[in-house]
């Protein structure tokens, strides 16, 4: 295990700032997971710590180690792509063993080494079989074998189960975690799923525009965000955004339930809104609106679960309240969260 620090990290490419002056510290044994839209400057980020790409500027550090000048093989890294990059040529086993050899290791030990990669993500019995022969999560598996196999000190991960279907990807993921908390090496992944983000990661690095907007717990991202961009990316669907005077105030969709439902104890806050269209998804409905009173005529996103009560009819006005603890406020001119505002009357 090895600790990895980004110290005012930049990359241009020309004029474009792909990664625009990061700082962070991933600590031994982390799970961290860098998030954000195509483009943000995650894989970029990525790439210069393991190597594959040179910094404009700013230090990486590894194990507390400047590694700037040195190559990847250098590194004590592993690193897993979206492709896999598996050679096609090559059985599982000489694809697994490949990094073992290219490093010297003793001929003799290899086997060894190969057999418990294999094992430890179930492929020992696909060792004779080359990738063609295999379906996706298991040419992903054979990957990551490949990886740990020389038992590096980081784990980079660049959306390595982003060929998956949705259920295998499911699985693929809680394997990948629990894979990790065994070995306990330093991990860093990359990824634009906001479910993979939030299942895997001990700490999550929200990034846009090359910059880390927040860096936190899952909860503290989701429940905590740090401005107005985070609040609307993370989410499915995002946190409901107002403009109002020199402020923006932010509502997630699972805060409003209706009216008599809240725990009267706590401050809430009481919003119309009229429904125009319920969207069913399972255990929970989307109720698709425009805002009344207090925000008139803005769109608003309400989820609703099942278990909930309530006849909703299309072309209606609700009534709903909200804690006030969970409506979160920002300035407007920044995006960046700010102190709570007190716009509307209490209902007790």
């Amino acid at each position: 295990m090895a600790t990895v620090e980004t110290r005012d990290i930049r990359k241009l490419f020309g004029d474009v700032k792909a990664v625009d002056g990061v700082d962070l510290l991933v600590k031994e044994g982390e799970f961290l997971v860098f998030l954000g839209p195509s483009g943000c400057g995650k894989t970029t980020l990525l790439r210069m710590i393991a190597g594959l790409e040179t910094q404009t500027s700013g230090d990486i550090l590894i194990g507390g180690q400047v590694v700037n000048d040195l190559p990847p093989r250098a590194r004590k890294i592993a690193m897993v792509f979206q492709s896999y990059a598996l050679y096609p040529h090559m059985t599982v086993y000489r694809n697994i063993a490949f990094p073992l050899k290219a490093q010297g290791f003793p001929g003799d030990q290899i086997p060894q080494k190969v057999e418990w990669a294999a094992s430890t993500f179930g492929i020992g019995k696909l060792l004779h079989r080359k990738p063609r022969e295999l379906s996706g999560g298991e040419r992903q598996r054979v990957a990551l074998a490949r990886a740990v196999v020389r038992e590096p000190s980081v784990f980079l991960l660049d959306e390595p189960l982003s060929n998956l279907d949705a259920k295998l990807r499911t699985s693929a993921r809680d394997e990948l975690q629990q894979f990790q908390r065994r070995i306990g090496t330093t991990t860093i992944y990359v990824t634009h799923d906001q479910v993979e983000a939030m299942g895997l990661g001990d700490r999550i690095a929200v990034m846009s525009g090359g910059k880390v907007r927040q860096l936190g717990s899952p909860q503290e991202v989701y429940n905590e965000p740090a401005d107005t961009f985070v609040a609307g990316f993370l989410g499915s669907p995002p946190m409901n955004l107002f403009e109002r005077d020199d402020y923006i105030a932010g509502f997630r969709p699972e805060t409003f339930l209706p009216v008599g439902l809240h725990d009267t104890s706590e401050p809430l806050v009481t919003l119309w809104a009229k429904i125009h269209r319920v969207e069913h998804l399972g255990a929970d409905r989307l109720l698709y609106g425009t805002m009344r009173d207090t925000f008139p005529n803005e769109k608003v996103i309400i989820n609703i679960p099942f278990t909930v009560e309530m006849q909703i009819t299309p072309g209606e006005v609700y009534e709903f309240a909200v804690k006030e603890k969970d409506i979160k406020f920002f300035d407007r001119s920044t995006g960046l969260r700010t102190e709570p505002r007190r716009f509307w009357e209490k209902r007790s």
